[in-house]
């Protein structure tokens, strides 16, 4: 399976990466990003092959994966349009659909759309996959091999379930790092020092967050079982709940599931 990347970027470096940990050969994958300060730094690091422009002959591929910005997607989408063939597409840009990604390839559909979250820099992602129907079974699990060289993979049979994805996991990581934010800044105005505030919240999360992954409750039960009776937690948790944390973070949530509608609807007017 050879794969040319279209933009260099961080995700795209992330895959990279995780693509050769996993064993591919740097000969399998060539990136292709106007800018050549990017592709000399992709060379340098990597040893992949590198272009500053789209041309036939780096189409000498199984798949092209998208990874440039929102605003770059249609003239990518464009140069692409006369060179493709039996390519396998997959889309990380954010907010484009596959109606507009297939409109803009001059209606070509083997098209997959993922959403991909930031974790992706340590191999940690969890990505929302969508295909069209006219992806194969093989094309899948071409797409689940490349996206799962980063994290987990997580398929959905509606696209618009997308745009959940993206508010609960693709901004998830900023919700989180609010919340450690918060929690280190309460510590410092108790008497921590930064860098004790900031162990202290940082090893709270990631222990946390593995005992979630690994125990066999729900997140509901593993909270009531550190929540003794008239303790010190239920004072916390009292207190959040006196001010509507918990709604409050839900309607955050939905916030960013409507701006996801919003910008993709904006793309599909172009």
């Amino acid at each position: 399976m050879n794969m040319t990347f279209i933009g260099g970027g961080n995700m795209a470096s992330a895959l990279i990466g995780g693509l050769l940990q996993q064993g591919y050969s740097a000969a399998q994958i060539c990136v292709v990003d106007i800018n050549a300060q990017v592709c000399d730094k992709i060379n340098k690091k990597f040893d992949v092959k590198t272009e500053v422009e789209i041309t036939n002959k780096i189409l000498d591929c199984n798949v092209i994966l998208l990874a440039v910005k929102p605003q770059q997607l249609l003239s990518v989408a464009q140069a692409l349009s006369p060179l493709i063939r039996t390519h396998l597409v997959i889309s990380i840009v954010a907010g484009i659909r596959t109606t507009e990604i297939c409109r803009w390839l001059g209606g070509y559909k083997r098209v997959v759309r993922a959403m991909p979250n930031t974790p992706a820099l340590i191999r940690a992602a969890m990505t929302g996959v969508f295909a069209l129907p006219e992806v194969n079974t093989k094309e899948k699990h071409d797409a689940e091999t490349i996206l799962s060289a980063v994290g987990s993979v997580l398929w959905l049979e509606r696209e618009e379930l997308l745009d959940v994805v993206t508010a609960v996991s693709g901004s998830g990581p900023a919700y989180v790092f609010y919340f450690i934010e918060a929690m280190e800044q309460a510590g410092k105005e108790l008497g921590l020092d930064e860098t004790q505030a900031r162990l202290l919240c940082q090893k709270t999360f990631l222990g946390a967050a593995k005992l979630v992954n690994q125990s066999d409750e729900n997140v509901t039960t593993l909270r009531a079982q550190v929540t003794s009776k008239n303790g010190t937690t239920e004072y916390a948790i009292k207190s959040m709940e006196d001010s509507e944390i918990n709604k409050k973070l839900i309607r955050a949530i939905k916030a960013s599931y409507e701006r996801s509608c919003e910008i993709a609807n904006e793309f599909s007017n172009k």
